[in-house]
């Protein structure tokens, strides 16, 4: 059975429009050659209660769950707390995490860095990348930070337990001259005949010298392989700018 995973995303800041998403860009690009497909994800603020609804929802329904932000030490991180209450265990502070705190800020620590060693009850400390201290993992549940350029190195430091046996994802593209119109009937006629490959068409607007690109998708390589081949034999060759 292929597995799959859902990305739980919380922040208020995200919801108001004042800081860019990207981390689920990095996630679902790190997923696919490893076979996992990303089927779901959800945004929301940082509340405690609503958290653990949907931590509940989703860990049941997806072989992973992937948070990211309110794992800080500031008044609006409650993801530890939601994730608790969802599970219906404690927050407590974890030693280990306080002593590599304690050991990164030297004098400089608060309690407001402290915050950052409390865990769910239970949590397993699973070694990452930098910086040194471990991901929080819960079950199929991985508790990750919201600053992108962290949750990447977290999320590269977790790859080798997420491999298992499935074929990855492999993609082909087209870029096209002409708009989705004219394309219909030939985007048609190879969805019809390659039920097994996922087929995109994107429109482009802009100064790039394509209209469209269209894509082709799955785990069986000769099988998109085919397809992608069979889309560009059949529309007429200037519509085509590149393949790949």
């Amino acid at each position: 059975m292929n597995r799959t995973a859902a990305a739980l995303v919380i922040g208020n800041e995200l919801l108001s429009g004042k800081v860019h998403e990207s981390n689920t860009l990095t996630l679902a690009r790190a997923l696919r050659p490893l076979g996992i497909e990303l089927r779901r994800v959800v945004v929301i603020p940082d509340e405690v209660e609503l958290i653990a609804a949907e931590i509940n929802s989703l860990r049941l329904t997806h072989d992973f769950v992937f948070t990211s932000g309110g794992v800080g030490p500031t008044h609006d991180d409650v993801t530890v707390a939601g994730i608790a209450l969802g599970l219906g265990r404690q927050v407590v502070r974890d030693s280990t995490i306080e002593a590599l705190l304690r050991e990164h800020y030297g004098d400089r620590i608060t309690e407001g860095h402290l915050r950052m060693a409390d865990v769910v009850e239970g949590t397993e400390r699973y070694p990452g990348n930098s910086p040194t201290w471990p991901t929080m993992v819960l079950g199929n549940v991985f508790v990750l930070p919201g600053v992108p350029q962290i949750f990447a190195l977290k999320l590269d430091g977790l790859l080798p337990r997420l491999r298992g046996a499935e074929a990855p994802f492999v993609l082909r593209s087209v870029d096209c001259a002409i708009d989705e119109g004219p394309l219909k009937p030939f985007l048609d006629a190879v969805v019809a005949r390659f039920g097994d490959v996922s087929v995109g068409s994107y429109p482009h607007w802009g100064d790039d010298d394509h209209r469209v690109r269209v894509t082709f998708d799955g785990r069986d390589l000769a099988r998109v392989t085919e397809a992608h081949a069979s889309f560009i034999q059949e529309i007429p060759p200037a519509w085509v700018v590149r393949s790949d």
